[in-house]
């Protein structure tokens, strides 16, 4: 099979790859000289609009509607755009094998492709149940959420399905957006998992209250405390019911996982260095091996803010990054410089009417402000996290656009907090006077 060659080599279809991609074209890229190899049979896509508006009953979001860069209000970049710049678009490629010493990938058909420049962007993956040997989730009709083609098939489901059964299991982003999405389209959606409250790596026992109020509102059983440990089957192989670790059996004709994610970096094991379970990076994404970097969920780096290394799984970071490698990549090669990757950390969900947004770090101690009643018109409310006399971290739900800027500004400047009382009483006005 013939090899082709590359100047520039980005590894991974997603979010990352599209924004780099960008970013290649504004800094001038030749025709010819890039190449992105993803094992998705479409374009790069903001990844996001799966657990949301895909899943609507009248499935607003559809491509070509969200190819990136459409999620951070930039120009769509269809399929057509990378023939025009030039940009070689290699999908339905699954690389099985990356030499980084001798500059060479290799896919599970045998091609072989040679680059000078790599960027590893290949994300994450699910982690699945049978990863633990549950029993029967093998079975049809249990889901995960990763690329278009599994948004497609439960959306395939859920219309069979109609007015059925579901169980999501896991309580983080994926099981409350698509709770959310499942009851929207009718579905009794019950949700389990092992934690005390719902997303426990972000919300406070306080915040958590409110969420799992509100969606019990909305008529979705929470079960806590407690996982899934086998799926009962018809004869089709469907699953019928899933039995949980307390004894309780529960019907569901749909069961949709999300357990969290790992990511893809085992094709490089062995050839470059690794730090908390991701390829170690300099501020620049400059990976141990000359002329590799690597961006968005697979790279740990170094969060100037805290004078720590991280690994972020989130869309605003595999933009933000992969545009810092191509600008580090071009400024290489001219001889300018350029200013170290100064990441906030952010986060954002919306379900039902709600909308909440996060900025920095959730460490030290918290304070609640607003009103967190989950019956209330407005539910406008928000926490506060105070480390070393420090407000470090800010989350609002309901927030304008102006507010949540100001409680963006909060935990980048880390002003003072003289009283937690008084912060308390303060709330919103506080990161609005910053």
């Amino acid at each position: 099979m013939a090899e082709k060659a590359f100047k520039y080599v980005i590894l991974g279809g997603g979010v990352a790859a599209g924004y780099a991609a960008r970013e290649f074209a504004n800094q001038g890229v030749n025709p010819g000289e890039l190449a992105i190899i993803s094992k998705e049979s479409v374009a790069p896509y903001e990844r996001p609009a799966l657990s949301k508006a895909y899943l609507f009953p009248k499935g607003t979001a559809r491509l070509p509607g969200f190819h990136v860069c459409a999620g951070s209000g930039g120009e769509k970049l269809l399929p057509e755009w990378y023939t025009e710049k030039g940009i070689s678009l290699i999908l339905n490629t699954e690389v099985v094998k990356a030499d980084l010493a001798s500059k060479t990938l290799i896919s599970a058909a045998g091609e072989t492709f040679k680059y000078q420049i790599l960027i590893v962007a290949t994300g994450s993956t699910v982690i699945r149940l049978s990863d633990f040997g549950v029993q029967g989730a093998d079975a049809k009709n249990i889901f995960y959420l990763r690329e278009i083609v599994d948004a497609d098939k439960l959306v395939e489901a859920i219309k069979a399905k109609k007015n059925g059964k579901a169980l999501v299991v896991g309580g983080g982003y994926i099981g409350l957006e698509l709770s959310a999405a499942l009851k929207m389209n009718n579905i009794d959606v019950s949700m389990v998992y092992p934690e005390p409250w719902c997303m426990p790596r972000l919300f406070t026992a306080n915040l958590a209250s409110f969420y799992e109020g509100y969606y019990a509102n909305k008529g979705i059983k929470i079960i806590k405390g407690t996982v899934a440990t086998g799926f009962g089957t018809n004869e089709d192989m469907e699953v019928m019911d899933v039995k949980l670790k307390d004894g309780r059996v529960m019907e569901a004709d749909i069961v949709v996982v999300g357990v969290g994610g790992r990511p893809l970096t085992k094709l490089f094991k062995g050839q470059v260095e690794e730090e908390k379970g991701g390829i170690k990076t300099d501020g620049f994404f400059k990976t141990s091996v000359p002329d590799v970097y690597a961006v968005g969920d697979v790279a740990t780096f170094p969060m100037k803010l805290y004078n720590e290394m991280r690994r972020v799984e989130h869309v605003d970071h595999a933009r933000k990054s992969a545009e810092q490698a191509v600008k580090a990549i071009f400024a290489s090669e001219q001889g300018s410089s350029l200013d170290e990757y100064d990441y906030l950390p952010y986060f954002y969900s919306r379900a039902f009417d709600l909308s909440w947004q996060f900025y920095g770090d959730n460490v030290g101690e918290t304070v609640f402000f607003g009103d967190g009643s989950p019956t209330s018109p407005t539910h406008k409310f928000g926490s506060y996290w105070i480390k070393d006399g420090k407000v470090v971290g800010a989350f609002l739900e309901g927030g304008s656009p102006e507010e949540n800027k100001a409680i963006a500004k909060v935990a980048r400047v880390q002003p003072p907090a003289q009283s937690l009382d008084q912060l308390a009483t303060e709330g919103l006005t506080f990161a609005c006077k910053i």
